[in-house]
């Protein structure tokens, strides 16, 4: 009769890390909450510090829980088994993050498809159209709002353009590191990692330079109607998005450097930061057509 062998499956010592960094989550939403809703009361003077604090403890949840992980793992405490379910668990968490996204693109496609065609008297609604927005004329993007405010429209030309030529080359860079990591070539993954960063580092640059101009130029703010709200809504979470794909590519590039981490065979930790990237940038791509270029 065939005996079958279970591999062991690491089972981690009790942690005070997820109580940590559930307080951090409660002081940020609070601070923020309390910051923004009371801008114009004496209470808001703590929000700003409240939100600092939980932002500062989250920080450090995350290097004294990531740096246990990465130890456990450094120690061979995981199994195969163990590997699979960081995978699946990286896997579940990229298409969370994919429908965050199509959430604010079902948005943004709703205003245009639907409501804009509606408040010009789509579907024999021209009597409520008249009432709601007389003169109204279905354009995208909308350059006015029913107030008065008026606004002038980014072009794809330019910093957009540039960028996504930067996100291109980035997950070009990464996809060399990546192979270099497999082959086991040590300094050309240094170097194509550390411009992959440098790539991204300069995607942001360029579009906070995008958003000065747009407030100082083109009167284009959160306050300009549905299309400003789209426009910064989606590019700006996807900003955050950049900013925390580099940090993690850039915590990826000193565990190399410093700490010699990785192997051919063992390298996870680089892999769903490389997953999380490419995922960005297919993310910028949508974001290019469907609010810059159409």
């Amino acid at each position: 009769m065939a005996t079958t062998t279970h591999q062991k499956y690491y089972v981690p010592h009790d942690s005070a890390w997820p109580i940590v960094g559930a307080l951090a989550l409660l002081l940020i939403g609070y601070g923020a909450a309390t910051w923004i809703s009371q801008l114009d009361q004496p209470e808001a003077r703590s929000g700003p510090w409240v939100f600092g604090a939980g932002f500062a403890l989250l920080v450090v949840t995350l290097f004294g829980w990531f740096g246990k992980v990465i130890d456990e793992s450094q120690r061979g405490l995981y199994s195969a088994q163990l590997e699979r379910s960081f995978r699946q668990c990286m896997s579940w968490f990229i298409f969370s993050e994919v429908m965050f996204f199509l959430a604010f693109f079902g948005a943004l496609f709703y205003a245009r498809v639907v409501a804009v065609p509606w408040l010009d008297g789509a579907g024999d609604n021209a009597m409520t159209a008249a009432i709601l927005w007389p003169n109204f004329e279905a354009a995208w993007p909308l350059l006015q709002t029913p107030g008065g405010t008026a606004t002038q429209a980014m072009p794809w030309t330019g910093i957009p353009l540039l960028n996504t030529l930067i996100l291109l080359a980035s997950s070009v860079t990464l996809q060399v590191a990546h192979v270099a990591i497999e082959q086991g070539k040590r300094l050309r993954l240094k170097l194509f990692l550390s411009i992959t960063v440098l790539l991204g580092v300069v995607f942001l640059f360029l579009q906070g330079y995008e958003y000065m101009h747009a407030y100082r130029d083109l009167g284009l703010r959160l306050d300009s109607g549905v299309y400003g709200n789209t426009f910064y809504l989606l590019t700006g979470f996807h900003g955050l998005h950049v900013t925390i794909g580099a940090l993690i590519l850039l915590v990826m590039l000193l565990r190399v450097v410093i700490k010699d981490h990785f192997t051919a065979q063992r390298h996870f930790g680089f892999q769903a930061a490389a997953w999380y990237w490419h995922f960005v940038d297919v993310v910028w791509l949508n974001l290019f057509v469907f609010v810059y270029v159409l």
